[in-house]
């Protein structure tokens, strides 16, 4: 049944009656009888813009309100929602029995103090509760140990809490990357996986986003959960857990991380500072990929592929199978081919390993380059 034509029709007929009295006490007609010309000229037009204005306003004053009422309370835990009841209700009782001593003080104190008090204890019971729920609840239970087992392993079924034994916090940048998977199957994670709410939350506002690359980069990331999830070697939960008392994922993360006594998995430069300052334990994939390149030392020789120029005149580049750049000195003319290349040193920054290399037989490659020809 849909309540929006029935609230319509109420409240044009509310809206109807306080306009027609509104107009009536404004032409002092008491009765219908008393109604001349001149004062319908005024009533029935005041009656009937306030007819309109019932049509128009009743939802905005009633279903629209009730919906988000409805909505909130569709994302408020069953926990909270109880405490904040019991604590209205607490708080309303201690303001009833102040309501009659405050009343009992000289004008206009008794008249003010006893509503003002209604509101201020109602206050104080609903945020009390809820801030403290945890504390006041465990205070007045005390379940048997075979009950609070049993509790527990359900919990764990469902994926509400973590299992036994080290945790790692997933986030958003490294489940995008796509390595974790990778990772993943090596067997090299020794610890459970977990995936905070807020985190697919966020993995999923970015899948719908209208951008195209942030749409495939979403998409991306849970194609990774689900190949993690179908992986009988990983164990992967979802945890519900979302703190109060940080706003954005990162420091959520971080919140979490402190509360579970686990490590965050990330590629966030930013996130990996802020963690490890707080004492949260960090594990940055990119540091890992640069931990497990190959070791190479200057006087090294190595085969490689000059594949493009250089910044510098006559400088060469090429790569690693892992990714690593070398930078090849007078390796400018050798684009195209393969030659062998010795090691002249070697740099680590920010962004990974950098090798300097120098052609190992510039005369035999220059020879085979002129006879190719």
């Amino acid at each position: 049944m849909r309540w929006e034509p029935l609230f319509r029709l109420l409240g044009m007929l509310v809206f109807g009656a306080l306009g027609w009295e509104i107009s009536r006490m404004m032409t002092g007609v008491e009765r219908l009888e008393q109604m001349t010309l001149e004062s319908a000229k005024l009533m029935v037009p005041v009656t009937l813009v306030s007819v309109l204005l019932g049509a128009l306003l009743t939802p905005w004053i009633t279903l629209k309100p009730a919906r988000t009422a409805r909505s909130t309370l569709r994302q408020v835990p069953v926990a909270q929602l109880l405490a904040g009841t019991i604590g209205l209700a607490m708080g309303l009782i201690i303001a009833a029995l102040l309501a009659y001593p405050l009343s009992l003080l000289p004008d206009p104190f008794g008249t003010i103090l006893p509503f003002v008090g209604v509101i201020v204890f109602a206050y104080l019971g609903v945020t009390v509760m809820v801030l403290r729920q945890r504390e006041i609840f465990s205070f007045f239970r005390f379940p048997r140990p075979q009950e609070e087992e049993s509790a527990k392993a359900e919990a764990k079924e469902n994926g509400r809490l973590p299992q036994e034994g080290p945790l790692m916090l997933l986030d958003t940048s490294v489940i995008i990357d796509g390595r974790i998977a990778d990772v993943a199957e090596t067997g090299f994670l020794w610890a459970v996986l977990a995936v905070p709410r807020f985190v697919l939350n966020e993995l999923q506002y970015i899948a719908d986003s209208p951008d195209v690359l942030r749409r495939n980069r979403g998409r991306r990331g849970l194609e990774m959960l689900d190949r993690l999830q179908n992986n009988p070697n990983v164990e992967i939960i979802f945890i519900d857990k979302d703190p109060k008392d940080a706003k954005q994922v990162d420091d959520k993360l971080i919140s979490l991380g402190l509360e579970l006594g686990a490590a965050v998995v990330t590629n966030d430069y930013n996130l990996n500072r802020v963690a490890r300052l707080q004492g949260v334990q960090v594990l940055n994939i990119n540091e890992l990929a640069n931990a497990v390149k190959s070791v190479v030392l200057p006087g090294e020789e190595m085969q490689i592929k000059v594949i493009q120029e250089g910044k510098e005149v006559n400088q060469g580049v090429g790569y690693l199978d892992d990714g690593t750049m070398v930078v090849i000195e007078n390796g400018r003319r050798y684009l195209g081919q393969e030659i062998t290349v010795q090691v002249t040193k070697v740099l680590q920054t920010n962004a990974g390993r950098l090798i300097f290399a120098a052609p190992a037989h510039p005369v035999k490659e220059s020879r085979q380059r002129v006879s190719s020809k």
